[in-house]
C-alpha cells in the first residue's frame, strides 16, 4: 500500500484541530511536515502552537518544520513555501486547512469579518496553491487538498451566513478550476468536507455545546485525507470528497471510534443535504 514516507506535506492552520490531526497522520508514515499557523506562543483560550505540534510530529515518526505564518500575508506565505523547499527539498502535498468562520447574517457581518473570511478562506487558498504549484509540478505524486464543501447552491445554505458561505465556496471554486487547469501536470486538486460537525475550537465557539457533543473527532478527517493523498494524483482530481464516504470506500466500518459521544445522534455539517 502507498504511504507518505519521505513526502513533504505543507499544511496551513496546523497548530490545532483538523490541521494538527492531518499533520500527525502524515507523520506516522514518516512524512516531512511543514506546520504553519499564527500561534507560536501558548494562547490563553486555544490549545496548541506550531512548536507543540512540531514536537508531536517528531514523536510520531515524522520530520517537522514549524513556521509562524498569517496566511493573509502574501509575502509571508511565499517565504514560508520557499523556506519549506529549502529545508526539505520540495513540496509534494499542500493542505489548505486554514479557515475563518463567522455564522452571521448580512446585517450582522461587519466589514472586518467579511475581509477576514475572504482573506483567510478563498484568498489564502488561491495564494498558497499559486506558491506551491511550481514545486508540486516536480513531485511524482502531487496533491492539493482543500478543506471546503461541495458546491451546493441551494439558497438555504447561503441565506443564514452569506459572507461565510461565499468564502468557503470560493475555496471550492479554486479547487474546481485548478483541477482542470493543472490536469496535464498531474496535480490532483480535491476538496474534503466532513459529514458531521467536527469537535474543533471553531465548533466549540460558534455552536451550542450540544452540537459539540454530537460531533466527531478531527481524526476522522485526517484519516480520510490520508486515503486521498496516497492515491495516484493523475487518477484522482476534481472531487468533492466527504470524509465518511472516503473511509467507507476504504473498508472502514467502525465509526464509533471517531464519536465525541459514542452512541449519540450526530449533527450534520453545513452545506450537506
Amino acid at each position: 500500500m502507498a504511504d507518505l514516507r519521505g513526502k513533504t506535506i505543507f499544511i496551513t492552520g496546523a497548530s490545532r484541530g483538523i490541521g494538527r490531526e492531518i499533520a500527525l497522520r502524515c507523520a506516522r508514515d514518516g512524512a516531512q511536515v511543514v506546520i504553519t499557523g499564527k500561534t507560536a506562543e501558548p494562547h490563553a483560550k486555544l490549545p496548541g502552537t506550531i512548536h507543540s505540534v512540531a514536537a508531536e510530529v517528531e514523536q510520531a515518526g515524522g520530520q517537522a518544520l514549524a513556521i509562524q505564518l498569517d496566511v493573509r500575508d502574501e509575502r509571508g506565505l511565499q517565504a514560508a513555501v520557499e523556506q519549506a523547499v529549502q529545508h526539505f527539498g520540495g513540496i509534494d502535498v499542500l493542505v489548505n486547512n486554514a479557515s475563518a468562520i463567522n455564522l452571521a447574517g448580512t446585517l450582522d457581518t461587519p466589514c472586518r469579518r467579511l475581509d477576514l473570511m475572504w482573506q483567510v478562506n478563498m484568498r489564502a487558498t488561491f495564494l498558497a496553491s499559486q506558491a506551491c504549484i511550481p514545486h508540486l509540478k516536480k513531485s511524482a505524486n502531487p496533491h492539493i487538498l482543500t478543506l471546503s464543501p461541495p458546491l451546493n447552491l441551494d439558497a438555504k445554505w447561503m441565506a443564514p451566513h452569506v459572507a461565510y458561505s461565499i468564502s468557503k465556496y470560493g475555496m471550492s471554486l479554486c479547487a474546481l478550476g485548478m483541477a482542470r487547469e493543472f490536469s496535464a501536470d498531474g496535480i490532483a486538486v480535491n476538496c474534503l468536507w466532513p459529514r458531521t460537525t467536527i469537535a474543533t475550537s471553531a465548533v466549540e465557539f460558534n455552536f451550542p455545546a450540544e452540537i459539540l457533543h454530537a460531533s466527531r473527532k478531527p481524526a476522522i478527517v485526517a484519516d480520510a485525507a490520508w486515503h486521498i493523498l496516497t492515491r495516484d494524483s493523475r487518477a484522482c482530481s476534481g472531487n468533492f470528497f466527504i470524509d465518511e464516504q472516503v473511509l467507507r470506500e476504504a473498508g472502514v466500518e467502525d465509526f464509533e471510534q471517531y464519536a465525541v459521544t459514542p452512541g449519540a445522534p450526530l449533527f450534520n455539517d453545513l452545506f450537506l443535504d
